[in-house]
């Protein structure tokens, strides 16, 4: 259970300060995570070089992915904390505390039992013993003789004691023996009672599995989606029509490669692409294009795309300016300018 909170609230003084305020049974303050501030931080960032600009506005879509990722982190500890740490935590301060006490209790009331079988069966080797020396008898009648005669006269007295142990042994073995048996039940009906918490905790299970499941399912498409947001930048990305690299773009996941790749394209590559392109969306007529990376559809309206293939791009009226209409054989769908390098 520790670990689970560890993975959940990994800061130890935040994890201090929930713990406060639930013994206090009172609500911690919300505050944001890491996430949302690393997207607040991005944001800001943005804003500050400008949102019309592509590095600022990359910023800013991370920045709103990442507070996206912080809602879901959010949504997670919640949820986790809801149907899986609460009902465990339960069960280990409640019922396990309780079948932990009598299991002790009738480890004691065994130990008890085993000891009055011990002094019970004392008690009747005293006896036995006291009986045969009970029945002899001295055969000379001289001094020595009666001095040990004396002494075991007394002997006998002594183990006599012992032998009236007996009765009162017997009567504490029933006691005891009652007590083992009475808190030998209680425990076993505890133990039968956790099969259905083994059950219980299984569903508590099932859920943190789920809520993991989809925390990371939403993570995944919120990047997804940011990923291609920054792919449909306008002429970041575009190789000119005299480019002799095949190689794909690299991943467009990070401002820093936008960046990097706008200062690394001159200028009059821009130019030449984006006449091309200008040129195509003008007139009515098709071009080819080579994909330059792969492409996955968001939905049934784009095309998906293959790195290296050769496709016929064409513009419609009223499309977006950061699109074309792309056909391959009888399949055809919206594709993004900047995946594609139109061919001469």
């Amino acid at each position: 259970m520790k670990q689970t909170e560890v993975l959940l609230q990994p800061n130890p003084n935040a994890r201090i300060e929930e713990f406060v305020y639930e013994k206090l049974d009172r609500k911690a303050p919300s505050r944001m995570n890491n996430p949302e501030l690393l997207g607040q931080y991005m944001i800001d960032a943005g804003n500050e070089f400008g949102p019309g600009t592509a590095y600022g506005n990359a910023l800013i879509k991370c920045g709103e992915t990442q507070k996206r990722i912080g809602t879901a982190d959010r949504e997670l500890i919640q949820t986790s904390a809801i149907n899986f740490l609460t009902p465990l935590r339960n069960f280990i301060e409640g019922d396990y505390k309780t079948i932990t006490k009598e299991r002790k209790l009738l480890q004691n009331k065994r130990l008890d039992l085993d000891a009055a079988k011990t002094r019970l069966k004392k008690a009747k080797v005293a006896e036995a013993r006291a009986a045969q020396l009970n029945t002899s008898q001295p055969e000379e009648n001289n001094i020595m003789v009666n001095v040990s005669y004396v002494l075991n006269l007394l002997h006998v007295k002594w183990l006599k004691i012992w032998a009236e142990e007996v009765t009162k042994s017997e009567q504490e073995v029933r006691i005891t023996q009652s007590e083992f048996d009475r808190q030998a039940e209680i425990t076993r009906l505890l133990l039968e009672g956790i099969s259905s918490t083994h059950a219980h905790h299984l569903r508590c299970l099932n859920d943190f599995v789920e809520a993991q499941m989809t925390y990371y399912a939403q993570c995944y498409q919120y990047m997804l989606d940011l990923q291609k947001q920054l792919g449909s930048f306008p002429s970041t990305f575009l190789s000119n029509n005299n480019q002799s690299s095949t190689t794909p773009v690299q991943s467009l996941s990070t401002p820093s490669v936008l960046a990097s790749a706008s200062a690394s394209l001159p200028s009059v590559s821009n130019s030449v692409v984006t006449s091309g392109i200008s040129e195509l969306k003008s007139s009515s007529g098709s071009r080819k294009a080579r994909v330059l990376y792969d492409y996955d559809a968001a939905n049934s309206s784009e095309l998906s795309l293959l790195a290296d293939e050769v496709i016929t791009v064409y513009s419609i009226p009223g499309m977006d300016s950061d699109w074309l209409m792309g056909e391959r054989g009888n399949q055809k769908g919206k594709v993004p300018i900047t995946y594609l390098e139109l061919l001469n």
